[in-house]
């Protein structure tokens, strides 16, 4: 079934341009949980993250790179924090990013022997490398819609994320509780 955009009350209410004796089918009640768009969106965003870029390197992966490559040195706590992940997820994935030869854990005894981050010249060339095929990435997800849905969106999902980041279980944190000098623009 096709739905028209309605003016008024009766456009607010979820359903209200179904006729009354007809009862919303399963994909039209998953469809107004804004969760189940989310998982959605998160699966398919995922799809194209691999068939563009490859295996190698996961999603979270990508994002634990990214923010190192951004704030070098960053202990392993304040990156899960960055990145919104929580700090047992963060250490076993920069694991498998050193056991890759992409980050040195380098060991500060002096602070409560924190692991500070690293690229490693494997894992600079490998984000170089990734560059292109990020690009190719947004712009398949995103070609679809106009211009101004896209800027939309984007500033809806980053909204979203802002104002409900206290529900999270592992919410994003202040690239201020860095320490000074670690501070890049990203």
């Amino acid at each position: 079934m096709t739905r028209t955009p309605k003016s008024g009350p009766a456009a607010e209410k979820p359903g209200a341009d179904r006729p009354a004796d007809e009862s919303p089918s399963l994909i039209d009640d998953l469809n107004e949980h804004p969760g189940h768009l989310f998982r959605r969106a998160q699966q398919i965003s995922t799809s194209v993250f691999y068939a563009t870029l490859g295996e190698h390197i996961t999603p979270i992966q990508f994002a634990l790179l990214n923010a190192i490559q951004h704030h070098p040195g960053v202990d392993q706590v304040t990156l899960a924090s960055l990145v919104g992940l929580d700090t047992s997820t963060t250490a076993a994935t920069a694991t498998r990013l050193e056991e890759k030869g992409l980050i040195e854990r380098r060991l500060e005894v002096v602070l409560r022997r924190q692991r500070k981050l690293y690229l490693t010249g494997q894992g600079v060339r490998t984000m170089e490398g990734m560059t292109q095929g990020l690009t190719d990435m947004r712009k398949q997800l995103l070609s679809r819609l106009s211009p101004w849905e896209q800027e939309t969106l984007m500033r809806l999902l980053r909204k979203f994320v802002e104002v409900n980041n206290e529900f999270s279980r592992a919410p994003l944190g202040e690239v201020s509780r860095l320490p000074k000098g670690k501070r890049n623009s990203a």
